[in-house]
Parts: structure tokens; C-alpha cells; sequence
């Protein structure tokens, strides 16, 4: 087993770390989506980064590196909605794009989408249709080249940005998930409405809104893959989002633990530093072992998906354990920092914020917990 970076991945994270301190500076600040901000990364190679020549001219040298990458930039950006929404884009479209898309869809989408010229958003869940992914309204009748699609998409990360849909909708209904297909969807297709900004919690410059498809007809050409192969595509498009959307997150749970040191080293209570009191040094010491295995963790799931494993299992289980190692990070970050890591000006208190997300988006922790045990057998 050999746990080393090569020289280029080493080079490539310091440079994405120094990218994001440099010229990223401020985005924690914002509070709405800034275009400037993502056209900004796209000239920096981060969203052709995962893509072959001839649509990126950045091109990583596998996923792993792609991981590597996103993680020095996590540690660099302090604005984690950018973060999300850089990650979804990449891994819940612009990868199923490359990977099940025909040629001409590789060239009617995939060098923009590099080039930060097209933002992609997935839409898949419904107001019925959560975590059980496959219970889908939306339908799409196939009329001679065309198709109709019919229904309403909500909670659609970037969907008030994006600039094409990756839309699941039901072909056949009696065959349950094996009905299920997937289409590319321009905004400016007729039929299609994109509805008020929703408010929430957290990642608040990565935008969210529901869509409404009515009577939105798209040519056959804009589906992706073979009618009914919805399903595999979806479980494909998770199974990347769950083993490479937390990445920018382990970053950021480095620079987390280097904030808390620095505080515990110079926050100075009853004539010396507080890390002297075993009750703050424990946390840390937590903080850092939550570090180390979340990093293990996901070097190891990149790893196997590079190899082409079977990651259905480990890429539950890291983003699992990943999105709730990041939330116990950011709540002992504040403890650390005591009342002014509940100040909103300091940032510590907006991880927290953030870090429910995780939680939640890609499939809640009771859902890969459930994926886990029935992949044991249970």
C-alpha cells in the first residue's frame, strides 16, 4: 500500500489551495450565487478538471487527482455553497454527461460546461419523490423524435442559474425504475419555468428552486443513454456525487482543525492558553482524528472508482461518515472558539450551517445507512 501524493497531485492541490486563498478571497461573505466568482474557477481549470482532451486543456490525471485537487481548494475557500455547487455541477451532470452522453452531446455540452460557460444543475427529486428516488410523476411521452415532459422537480440545487437540466422523468410507468429515463433539458426550452429562489438554512450562494415542466418538448437527440436507462444513470451520477461531492469538505476540515490549534494556542483563560484545559484539547484531538479517517476514507473510495471497483458500498459509507464528520468538526470548532465562534463575523458558526446539508443532499445519512446494511445482507 502506498498512501504517498505524486509530485504533480502535490502540486496541483497546493496550487487549487492557493487559487481559492488568493483569489477567492471574500466569497464566505456573499450571500447569493456570483457568476463572476464561477467563471473565475472555470479559468483556473476546476470544472474541465475531471474531463478528457479535447474538452479541457486541465485535464487531472485520473478521479483521484480530481479529489486531490478539490480538496486543496476546500481548504483555500471559506464559502462552501461555491464549493457545493462547483462539486454538483461536475459530478451530478457534467460526469454523467461525459460518461453515457453520444458524441454529439459531448459537443453540445461538454466544453462549455468546462469552460464555466453553461452551469448544469440535476433534476431529480420531486415533492413525492425523496429519498425514494425512483417514485417519479414527471412523465415523458415519446411523440416520433420528440418527447413531452410533464411534472415539477423541487429542491434543485443551481436550478435558478443553470443554464441546462438534467431531468429523470418516468417513459414507462408499469416498468417501475426500469421506466425511468433521463434527458437534457436547455432553460430556454419552451415548456419549462423555474420558480422563486427557495430559502434555506445554509450554502447560501449556491441557489435553489423548484422547476415546472409543462407540455416542455425536447428532441430524442437530448436524451441520455437508452430510453429506460434512467435508473443506472441516476445510480451511476449518486455514486459519483457520493464518492467525490465531500472532497472540498475534508479540505475545509483541515483548515478548520489550524484555526482551532491557533485559537486554543493563543486564547489565553485563568493564566494560560486554553489548550492546556484537557476538556479543549480532547476536542481537538477528536477534530483531528475525524480529519484523518474522513481523508483515508475518501483517497480509498477514489482509489477503487479510478480502478473501476464497485464503490456502491464505500461510497455510502464516505458519505456518511464524511457529511457527519464535518458537522461534529464545525459544532467542536465553535465549542473551541467558545462565544466568538457564535459570532457570525468570525465564519466558525457558518460551517455549522453549511455542514447540515451534507447530511441531507446525495441520499440523508439514514439512507447510506440503510444502503450499508442491506449490502451486508440485512
Amino acid at each position: 500500500m502506498d498512501f504517498s501524493l505524486s509530485d504533480s497531485q502535490i502540486k496541483l492541490q497546493e496550487r487549487m489551495r492557493e487559487f481559492a486563498a488568493t483569489e477567492l478571497i471574500g466569497a464566505e461573505k456573499l450571500t447569493e450565487f456570483d457568476l463572476g466568482l464561477w467563471r473565475k474557477c472555470a479559468r483556473a481549470g476546476i470544472q474541465s478538471m475531471p474531463l478528457p482532451p479535447p474538452w479541457s486543456d486541465t485535464a487531472a490525471e485520473d478521479i483521484l487527482t480530481s479529489i486531490i485537487a478539490m480538496e486543496g481548494l476546500g481548504h483555500g475557500c471559506a464559502d462552501n455553497g461555491l464549493l457545493f455547487a462547483l462539486n454538483a455541477h461536475i459530478w451530478t451532470v457534467q460526469a454523467p454527461v461525459l460518461q453515457h452522453g453520444t458524441h454529439f452531446q459531448h459537443e453540445r455540452f461538454l466544453k462549455e460546461m468546462g469552460d464555466g460557460n453553461l452551469i448544469a444543475a440535476q433534476a431529480m427529486t420531486e415533492p413525492e419523490a425523496g429519498s425514494d428516488v425512483f417514485s417519479l410523476t414527471t412523465r415523458a411521452i415519446h411523440r416520433g423524435q420528440d418527447y413531452c415532459l410533464t411534472g415539477r422537480k423541487c429542491m434543485i440545487s443551481l436550478a435558478p442559474v443553470a443554464d441546462v437540466f438534467l431531468v429523470f422523468a418516468t417513459t414507462n410507468p408499469d416498468a417501475g425504475r426500469w421506466g425511468v429515463s433521463a434527458f437534457l433539458v436547455p432553460r430556454d426550452t419552451p415548456g419549462i419555468t423555474v420558480e422563486q429562489t427557495t430559502q434555506k438554512m445554509g450554502l447560501d450562494t449556491v441557489p435553489m428552486a423548484s422547476i415546472e415542466l409543462q407540455d416542455c418538448v425536447v428532441h430524442e437527440s437530448y436524451r441520455l443513454g437508452p430510453e429506460g436507462a434512467g435508473a443506472g444513470i441516476a445510480t451511476s451520477a449518486l455514486e459519483f456525487e457520493r464518492c467525490c461531492i465531500m472532497a472540498s469538505q475534508v479540505g475545509r476540515m483541515q483548515r478548520q482543525l489550524e484555526l482551532a490549534v491557533e485559537h486554543a494556542r493563543t486564547r489565553r483563560q485563568y493564566g494560560q492558553a486554553i489548550g492546556k484545559f484537557q476538556s479543549v484539547s480532547n476536542r481537538i484531538a477528536d477534530m483531528k482524528v475525524r480529519l484523518e479517517t474522513s481523508r483515508l476514507m475518501l483517497y480509498q473510495t477514489g482509489w477503487m472508482k479510478q480502478q473501476g471497483q464497485s464503490v456502491a458500498l464505500q461510497g455510502a459509507m464516505v458519505k456518511l461518515h464524511l457529511s457527519e464528520m464535518f458537522l461534529a468538526s464545525g459544532i467542536d470548532s465553535m465549542r473551541v472558539h467558545g462565544g466568538y465562534g457564535y459570532l457570525s463575523d468570525t465564519g466558525i458558526e457558518k460551517d455549522v450551517r453549511d455542514a447540515f446539508g451534507g447530511v441531507l443532499y446525495g441520499g440523508t445519512s439514514d439512507i447510506q445507512r440503510n444502503i450499508i446494511a442491506g449490502m451486508l445482507g440485512l
